[in-house]
């Protein structure tokens, strides 16, 4: 099930975007995104996508500049926060990056390491890191390969994969023609890779707040 959040200042800056899109979004084009929504929470994936008390799948992938990041080295320094974004032509994912960003010092303070996961191909993953000023990981999981592992990854309906085609070119951004994305989950993985937070919503205009996480990350220490 989608875990319950605190509305707090992410949600807030998220908000504006939200209020943003439903004054643009022709009556049709709302229509669409929601029954997105909807076939995305009837699917059963927030059921099956991996939950607290779950062991978390090892990976190593490559960074925006070709170094290999193995989840399971981290671990051995610390807990893993890790959060998945759908790309940087998302408006939501960036607001939410940069706002992990100002909070990465708090995370930091909490012995843990800040780790994304991106469909998109590596130049485009290093756009939004360099755009966004990120200083935490940003790994391109190719063909949602470690996605389909933590059980995060979905299929667009057929009218919102047209929409994101024609607006941004999506199987440019991520190098093939699933159209497919993950959710936007956050997990905190405890140093023996147990899952110890999640974060699961239908909604990709929904994201784990701060708080939420560090006050997971506390309860580890």
């Amino acid at each position: 099930m989608a875990t319950n959040k605190n509305k707090g200042e992410l949600d807030a800056l998220l908000d504006v975007k939200r209020k943003e899109g439903a004054g643009k979004f022709t009556e049709e084009k709302s229509r669409i995104y929601a029954d997105g929504i909807t076939s995305v929470a009837s699917s059963g994936i927030l059921e099956k996508a991996l939950n607290v008390g779950d062991k978390a799948p090892n990976f190593t992938l490559k960074n925006a500049l070709n170094k290999s990041v193995s989840l399971y080295n981290n671990l051995q320094n610390g807990p893993v926060v890790l959060t998945w974004y759908r790309g940087g032509w998302c408006p939501y994912c960036n607001i939410t990056l940069h706002y992990l960003q100002e909070k990465l010092p708090e995370f930091q303070k909490a012995g843990a390491t800040l780790i994304a996961l991106t469909p998109e191909l590596p130049d485009n993953s290093l756009s939004t890191s360099e755009k966004n000023k990120l200083e935490f990981t940003v790994l391109s999981d190719v063909g949602n390969t470690i996605g389909k592992k933590y059980g995060v990854v979905f299929t667009l309906t057929d009218e919102v994969a047209t929409i994101y085609e024609a607006s941004f070119g999506l199987s440019e951004m991520n190098g093939d023609k699933s159209n497919q994305l993950p959710l936007a989950a956050t997990y905190v993985i405890d140093t023996k890779g147990i899952i110890q937070y999640a974060f699961l919503d239908a909604d990709y205009r929904e994201r784990a707040e701060a708080t939420d996480i560090l006050t997971a990350l506390n309860k580890l220490n």
